[in-house]
C-alpha cells in the first residue's frame, strides 16, 4: 500500500494520461490495443492498482462487474486488477477511495565466446578461476519474451538434455483461456488463478513444436547462458550453465502487454524458492508514462525484488530520434523502476579490447520521467539516474530459433523480415545450431542477467540490491557518456565474481533472520575486497567505477560500502529521493498434502511506507559533491562518467560520519516526503532535514542541488535547459515515451 495520500487524489489525476485522452476522445484513433468498439460500445482494457487490505480485491471485482465489465487476473505481484470495462465507466472506478491508479493495458514490445571476452567473463568462468567452473549451474534464470526454442543446440547441457526446464505461455492464456479478453461480465480469476499456481509447473518442453515463433526470445536465452563451443564462430552466452525457464508473454510479432507480462512475473515468484529461480530476465518494455510508484509493471517488479528475484531489465532502445539527435528521458517500463538492475547497450567494435568500446547510439538515456499528480496538483517526476550500467548489445551473435526439426522453412518472423540478420560470418547455419546477429538493450540485459547467475552461483547469499551495487561498483566506465548514458560504466563479470567470492554466503540469511546491523562486516573470513583494476588475459587492465548509485539520485563509494552491510541491501526496501518503501513477503505455511515446506511460496506481497531507520552505514562515502563541484554550472549528470572517478579517486567524497538515515518524524503531507533527518557529513545533522514545502525534500543529490537540476526544467522541444534557467544544448530533446513496433531501420536490430 502506498501512503494514504496518494489515494486521496482526485479521480482524474489517478487515470494516465492517455487513457484520460482516449476516455475523453482526444485519442480515439482505434489505433489503441487496450481500447475496442464492441457491439457499439467502447470497451478499454486496462489494469486498476488498488490499496486495499483484502487480497482478494472481493467489492472491487463485484464493482467492476456490476459496471458491466470483466475481470482478467488478479495479482500477487501488484495489489491490481486486469479487467475490460466500459470505457465510461473508468472515472467512477477511479473515484473509489480505494483505488491508486488506472493505467491503460499499454502495449509490451521486445528491446531488441566474443561475448564473454567483450563482457570480462572468460577468466570469471574458466576452471582456473575456482575449484569447479563458474558458468550459473545450479542457479534458474527466468526469461520473459516471445519464447525459448528449447530444442537449439546451445541450450541444451552436457548429455543432450534441455536446459530448459519449463514453459508457460500467457500469450495463449490471454487470446484463448479469456475469450481474446473483451466478453463482458465475467470474472476469470478463479480460473486464471489455476494457471498461475505454484503447482502447475508449466507445459513439457519437448512438446513445444515451434516455442519461439518471433525469434527474440531464443536469441535472449543463448545471450544469457548459451553454450556453444561446439561450432564457429563461438556464441556461447555468459552463463552457459545455468538452467532456463521460458515465460513467453511476446506473440509471433514480439508484441504483448502489460496484462500477460504481470501474469509472468506472478508464474515466476510463486516458483522463485522452488525451483531456484534466482534471476528474472525482462528484454521488453513499455511506454513509461507514469511514476514508478504506481506503475504496474514497476510495481510488480519491485516485489519480485521483495522476493529475492535479481530484475534485470532492457532500458529501451530509444536514445536518438529519427533525426539523429540525442534523445534523453527513453527509458521504458520498467526499466524506470529502482530496485531493477537497468542495462543499457554497448558497441564491442567486433572485438574484444574494451578500450575502445562506446556507446551504442539507439540506447536509451535517463533520467526516468514517468509522474503522476500530486493532491496539491503538483506534477512529481521521477527524474532517477538510469541505467544502472551497460554491457554489449552491438550486433551480438546468437542462437536462432526454429521448429523441432531445424526446417529452415520454419525460421522465426524476425529473420524472415530482416534476412540480413541471419548473415553471420563463418555460420554454417545447420539444423539446430542455427545463428542471428541481433542489437539492442534487449540482448545487453541478459549478459548481464547470466552475470548475475554467475554471481550467485559464487556466492548464493547475495541479495538483489546487493548485486547492484556490486556491477555498479566494478564497472568499467566507458570514455564517453555521463551517468544517464551509462550508468557506471561497462559490465565487468571477473571482477564482479572476484567481489562476491570475498563476501559472506549467508548475507541473505542472516538479514532475513535479523541479524545484520548497519554497519556489520560483509567480508568471508580472512578476505579483503579485490583489487580494483583486474588485468584480463589479454593484458587489459580494466579500471572500476568504484561507485554506485544510492535513492536514485545519490553517488556513494568507499570500500566500506561491499565491506559493510547497509540497510540498503535488503530487496524489501526500495529508496528513491525522497521516497522509501518496504515490501513484505509473506509466505504459504508448511503443507504435508501438498508437500510445501514452510517460507517457499508467496501468499500475499504487501507495500507501505518505510518505518524510521538508516539507509546507509557510517564510512560510507557521499560523492555527490564530487559531481557538482566538476559540473562547474553543467548537469553532472552529462558529465563523463570517468572524470567523476577520477575525481572521487582525489579524495573529494565526504565520509558520512553518523549515516544516512530515515528519520523519526515522517511527514507524508503529500505522501512522498521522506522525513525530516537526513544525516550527512562528519557527523553534521543538517537541521530539519531537507525539507522544501510541501513534503518534497530540497536536497536529493543530483536533484535540486548546486543547479544541476532535471527537475520540472525540461523543455520538450529544441533541447532542454535546467531549472536554474541553464540551457545545456540544442538538440537535446526529451521523450516520454516510445513508438513500436521497431521498422525494419531500427538500430536497436541491426546495429550502430
Amino acid at each position: 500500500m502506498l501512503p494514504p495520500a496518494l489515494a486521496q487524489r482526485q479521480s482524474d489525476n489517478k487515470i494516465s494520461e492517455d487513457l484520460r485522452r482516449s476516455s475523453a476522445g482526444a485519442d480515439d484513433s482505434g489505433s489503441r490495443a487496450w481500447s475496442k468498439t464492441v457491439n457499439g460500445e467502447r470497451l478499454s482494457k486496462v489494469l486498476i492498482v488498488a490499496s486495499s487490505s483484502d487480497v482478494d480485491l472481493v467489492a472491487l471485482r463485484s464493482d467492476v462487474l456490476a459496471r458491466g465489465g470483466s475481470v482478467l487476473y488478479n495479482y500477487l505481484s501488484v495489489r491490481a486488477l486486469s479487467v475490460v470495462v466500459p470505457t465510461v465507466s473508468i472515472a467512477a472506478l477511479a473515484a473509489r477511495a480505494d483505488v491508486i491508479s488506472v493505467t491503460p493495458n499499454r502495449t509490451v514490445v521486445r528491446k531488441g565466446s566474443l561475448l564473454q571476452d567483450a563482457a570480462a567473463a572468460g577468466d570469471a568462468i574458466s576452471p582456473a578461476a575456482s575449484n569447479s567452473p563458474l558458468d550459473g549451474r545450479g542457479v534458474g534464470i527466468a526469461v520473459l519474451d516471445s519464447g525459448i526454442d528449447a530444442n537449439h543446440r546451445s541450450l541444451l547441457d552436457a548429455a543432450g538434455r534441455s536446459r530448459v526446464r519449463a514453459v508457460v505461455d500467457f500469450v495463449a492464456l490471454g487470446n484463448q483461456a479469456i475469450d481474446k479478453g473483451w466478453k463482458k461480465g465475467v470474472d476469470y480469476t478463479v480460473s486464471t488463478r489455476k494457471k498461475l499456481d505454484y503447482r502447475d509447473s508449466g507445459d513439457a518442453v519437448s512438446r513445444k513444436l515451434n516455442a519461439d515463433p518471433y525469434g527474440h526470445g531464443t536469441h535472449v536465452a543463448s545471450i544469457a547462458a548459451g553454450s556453444a563451443a561446439y561450432q564457429f564462430p563461438n556464441s556461447t552466452g555468459v552463463a552457459p550453465g545455468a538452467t532456463l525457464y521460458d515465460v513467453r508473454v511476446l506473440n509471433d510479432k514480439g508484441v504483448g502487454n502489460m496484462a500477460d507480462v504481470l501474469a509472468g512475473i506472478d508464474w515466476v515468484i510463486q516458483r522463485s524458492r522452488l525451483a531456484n529461480i534466482r534471476v528474472m530476465n525482462l528484454s521488453l518494455g513499455a511506454a513509461s508514462n507514469d511514476s514508478f510508484l504506481i506503475d504496474p509493471l514497476a510495481r510488480a517488479a519491485r516485489s519480485a525484488a521483495a522476493a529475492g528475484i535479481v530484475v534485470v531489465a532492457a532500458g529501451g532502445n530509444a536514445g536518438k530520434n529519427v533525426a539523429g539527435q540525442k534523445v534523453y528521458g527513453s527509458i521504458t517500463s520498467p526499466g524506470h523502476e529502482p530496485s531493477v538492475i537497468t542495462v543499457g547497450a554497448a558497441n564491442m567494435r567486433g572485438s574484444a579490447n574494451r578500450f575502445d568500446d562506446v556507446m551504442t547510439t539507439f540506447s536509451s538515456r535517463g533520467p526516468t520521467r514517468g509522474s503522476l499528480t500530486l493532491p496539491s496538483g503538483r506534477r512529481w517526476v521521477d527524474n532517477l539516474i538510469k541505467p544502472d550500467l551497460v554491457a554489449p548489445g552491438n550486433r551480438l551473435v546468437g542462437a536462432l530459433s526454429s521448429n523441432a526439426n531445424g526446417d529452415p522453412a520454419s525460421w522465426p518472423l524476425l529473420a524472415q523480415l530482416h534476412p540480413q540478420l541471419m548473415q553471420v560470418p563463418g555460420a554454417a547455419q545447420q539444423p539446430k545450431e542455427t545463428l542471428m546477429e541481433l542489437s539492442g538493450t534487449s540482448v545487453a540485459a541478459p549478459a548481464v542477467a547470466g552475470a548475475v547467475a554467475v554471481m550467485l552461483q559464487a556466492n548464493p547469499g547475495l541479495t538483489p540490491p546487493l548485486i547492484k551495487a556490486i556491477l555498479q561498483y566494478t564497472a568499467q566506465p566507458l570514455a564517453e557518456g555521463g551517468l544517464v548514458d551509462q550508468g557506471l560504466g561497462l559490465l565487468n563479470v571477473e571482477a564482479a565474481v572476484r567481489v562476491a567470492q570475498a563476501l559472506r554466503t549467508d548475507i541473505g540469511s542472516a538479514m532475513a533472520a535479523g541479524q545484520l546491523r548497519a554497519g556489520d562486516n560483509l567480508l568471508a573470513a580472512g578476505q579483503v575486497l579485490p583489487s580494483p583494476r583486474a588485468v584480463l588475459g589479454s593484458g587489459q587492465a580494466l579500471p572500476w567505477s568504484r561507485m554506485a548509485t544510492a535513492g536514485g539520485t545519490h553517488l556513494v563509494g568507499g570500500e566500506a560500502l561491499l565491506t559493510q552491510w547497509q540497510p540498503v541491501f535488503d530487496p524489501g526496501l526500495t529508496w528513491a529521493r525522497s521516497v522509501v518503501l518496504r515490501n513484505r513477503v509473506t509466505y504459504l505455511l508448511a503443507n504435508d498434502k501438498r508437500d510445501l515446506p514452510a517460507n517457499t511460496v508467496p501468499a500475499r506481497i504487501v507495500e507501505q511506507q518505510a518505518l524510521p531507520q538508516v539507509l546507509l552505514a557510517p564510512g560510507v562515502v557521499l560523492l555527490d559533491a564530487v559531481a557538482g563541484t566538476l559540473a562547474q554550472g553543467a548537469s553532472a549528470l552529462l558529465a563523463p562518467v570517468p572524470a567523476l572517478v577520477a575525481r572521487a579517486s582525489a579524495g573529494m567524497g565526504r565520509t558520512l560520519g553518523i549515516g544516512f538515515s530515515v528519520g523519526t518524524r515522517s511527514v507524508w503531507a503529500e505522501g512522498l516526503q521522506l522525513s525530516s533527518g537526513f544525516v550527512v557529513g562528519e557527523g553534521f545533522i543538517l537541521s530539519e532535514g531537507f525539507i522544501l514545502s510541501e513534503g518534497f525534500i530540497l536536497s536529493e543529490g543530483f536533484i535540486l542541488s548546486e543547479g544541476f537540476i532535471l527537475s520540472e526544467g525540461f523543455i520538450l522541444s529544441e533541447g532542454f535547459i535546467l531549472s536554474e534557467g541553464f540551457i545545456l544544448s540544442e538538440g537535446f530533446i526529451l521523450s516520454e515515451s516510445l513508438a513500436d513496433p521497431a521498422t525494419a531501420a531500427d538500430p536497436s536490430l541491426l546495429g550502430d
